[in-house]
């Protein structure tokens, strides 16, 4: 049981709390780690974006 209670409040993503554990809204560091995800997202992005465009450019080349 005490197993369960500590992957229940500790590792379990809760949907109704914007995918967050109970451990971590109860302990009130949800905001950082929704800020946290933001900023992983950004820069993922950024990068998927700035792999595309090379991508691109190397398709591009090699045609001329």
């Amino acid at each position: 049981m005490q197993r369960f209670v500590q992957y229940y409040n500790h590792e379990r993503y809760h949907e109704s709390l914007d995918n967050l554990t109970p451990a971590d809204v109860y302990y009130g560091r949800g905001q950082e780690v929704l800020k946290q995800r933001k900023l992983i997202k950004q820069n993922t992005i950024a990068l998927r974006r700035q792999l595309h465009h090379d991508n691109l450019n190397k398709v591009n080349q090699s045609v001329s």
